[in-house]
């Protein structure tokens, strides 16, 4: 059951339920899932239907009997949030992966895409980190509760896989950022918290910004409309039990990402840094060469995706996420 299958094209009339169509990946998802020609996708925001609640999530599958979904759906936030409650990112992302996947199991759903992220690999691991790094050191301590939590879902996959031959599978992105992110204050990743930082210094006419840290971590960006585009392309040519490394496959240093926000935005002023407040990881680079091999590559650079994020978050400022 482990080994690698051969794939087909989804069927685009079929039921495709999306988990978490409203985040940042969710809605990507969605919106290339239509401009591919999917005609009968499915969603439900969270007070539509709580994940965490069993037996809600049973009855919702019993209802739309998805053939196809995409579980994108997660408690997410940044450093502080994630070192600040690391019992909910625990809790709520454990009970949203196995309501979901159980499920999906119990209604027959043929094809599930189980979306983690790259802070499941060890905190030191070589880089750029392969999928064989799963499970070979301890996780960075900041977020170390989501990660478990991601890894869990990665083995639910691989246990589907083995004990009952589905094709599911697994995908990890680097940091992702676009339109529609969280630019929340106190719950945002930190390309979203410089946009927002230097969007608002400028509009104050302040003379300088200041960042948290050195500023010399290294860093990978991947917008998430290629993200989405990976989903898809992953979902139609790939079929393995390892999980897939979804990245560019290029980073850059936090000085180098924050000097490239302040252009954009056109801040002219003297960025800080306060060097009393954590880094977090060192670097974290994927290695991409799975996702090569199986014919998908990044397509848009870090500068363009960065203009249209700056001009998404300026034109729905009244409408910003503000929780963490």
């Amino acid at each position: 059951m482990n080994a690698e299958k051969e794939v087909r094209p989804l069927d685009r009339e079929a039921v495709t339920y999306v988990a978490g169509h409203r985040g940042l990946v969710g809605g990507a998802i969605v919106r290339h899932l239509q401009t591919s020609g999917f005609h009968d996708l499915r969603g439900r925001s969270s007070t539509e239907l709580d994940l965490r609640v069993r037996s809600d999530v049973f009855d919702y599958f019993a209802e739309t009997n998805p053939r196809y979904v995409v579980l994108a759906a997660a408690k997410v936030g940044g450093i502080l949030a994630n070192n600040t409650y690391p019992v909910d990112f625990l809790s709520d992302n454990l009970r949203i992966q196995t309501n979901v996947m159980d499920a999906a199991l119990q209604f027959g759903t043929e094809r599930l895409l189980f979306l983690g992220s790259s802070c499941i690999y060890p905190r030191m691991a070589a880089q750029p980190i392969e999928e064989s790094a799963l499970l070979t050191g301890h996780l960075e301590p900041t977020n170390d509760a989501y990660a478990i939590a991601k890894i869990a879902g990665i083995l639910g996959v691989q246990a589907v896989r083995r004990q009952y031959g589905r094709s599911w599978i697994s995908a990890m992105p680097t940091n992702l950022y676009g339109e529609g992110d969280n630019f929340s204050p106190t719950g945002s990743h930190v390309l979203p918290a410089l946009i927002r930082r230097y969007d608002e210094a400028l509009q104050a006419g302040a003379d300088t910004v200041t960042n948290w840290g050195t500023g010399m971590p290294r860093r990978e960006f991947l917008h998430v409309d290629d993200m989405a585009a990976a989903c898809l392309h992953l979902l139609e040519n790939y079929d393995g039990p390892a999980q897939v490394n979804v990245g560019t496959g290029r980073d850059n240093t936090i000085r180098e990402i924050a000097d490239t926000v302040a252009e954009v935005v056109g801040f002219t002023g003297r960025t800080e840094w306060d060097v009393s407040k954590p880094d977090g990881t060192p670097q974290k680079l994927l290695d991409v060469t799975k996702l090569r091999d199986a014919g998908w590559t990044a397509s848009i650079g870090l500068r363009d995706g960065i203009s249209r994020t700056v001009d998404w978050y300026r034109s729905n400022a009244s409408g910003l996420r503000e929780a963490g």
